[in-house]
């Protein structure tokens, strides 16, 4: 007998109180705001059973939870600054038993990538052991294609035990920092060597890149589009080539 395949939830986290660009996830490019674009783009992987908004009970958000009640989207809202909790609630709530963790600010997150990642996940749980842990290498591909995918088991107990600050803000630093306790599979790695682009919103000048690729493409664009788009203008690729990335 097949084993069931697990119920994979896919949960973003998106606030208006960003510290270098607030409101940035609702800034709107292309006629609508990139959490529109961002959520949208997730509802076309294939391997995602849901897609939940996790986001703050501050009242700053919740024109974040309106938006995503529009778009037919479930909302969890918890603490700021507990990022990891709200994370932990909004998997229960929706009985995911494997996480994707995306970002709000990434308006250009490619669907067909977060799949290859859940599927390198699942085959990595056939293993002996079974991985925990695979993310898509943000040193390889674009950042601002990030995706984490990893066991819920590992995130309920990184939210019982997590108490360094960076740990419960950042979610997933209490897995991958302990790979004596999680087994930390391979990340997903391009096939040939990528542009080192930036494709994330921190600061004006990303947002300026990220409206014109929005501007310039149809719905429903792969990240290699993205790629080519910028070929053909490379001044566009100058626009936030500076603005430095932030660590946890």
């Amino acid at each position: 007998m097949t084993a069931a395949r697990p119920r994979v939830v896919c949960i973003s986290q998106a606030r208006m109180t960003s510290t270098r660009l607030p409101g940035k996830v609702l800034m709107e490019a292309a006629g609508r705001p990139l959490l529109a674009h961002h959520l949208d783009r997730l509802r076309g992987c294939a391997s995602v059973d849901a897609v939940v908004l996790a986001t703050t009970v501050n009242a700053t958000d919740d024109p974040v939870a309106a938006m995503a009640d529009r778009m037919d989207v479930p909302v969890v809202r918890g603490d700021e600054h507990d990022v990891l909790g709200r994370f932990a609630s909004a998997a229960e709530v929706h009985e995911a038993e494997v996480v994707v963790r995306v970002t709000g600010d990434c308006p250009l997150i490619d669907p067909g990538l977060v799949d290859a990642a859940v599927g390198l996940f699942l085959d990595g749980r056939k293993e002996t052991p079974p991985v925990d842990y695979v993310a898509i290498d943000t040193a390889r591909f674009p950042r601002g294609l990030d995706a984490e995918v990893f066991t819920r088991a590992a995130l309920d107990e990184a939210a019982a035990q997590a108490a360094d600050p960076a740990e419960r803000e950042h979610v997933t630093p209490y897995i991958y920092r302990r790979p004596d306790r999680f087994h930390l599979g391979a990340p997903l790695r391009p096939e040939a060597p990528v542009e080192p682009h930036r494709w994330c919103v921190d600061e004006p000048a990303d947002f300026e890149l990220v409206r014109r690729v929005l501007e310039a493409l149809p719905p429903g664009f792969g990240w290699q589009d993205v790629c080519t788009v910028l070929r053909r203008h490379p001044d566009w690729y100058q626009l936030n080539r500076a603005v430095p990335q932030k660590g946890v």
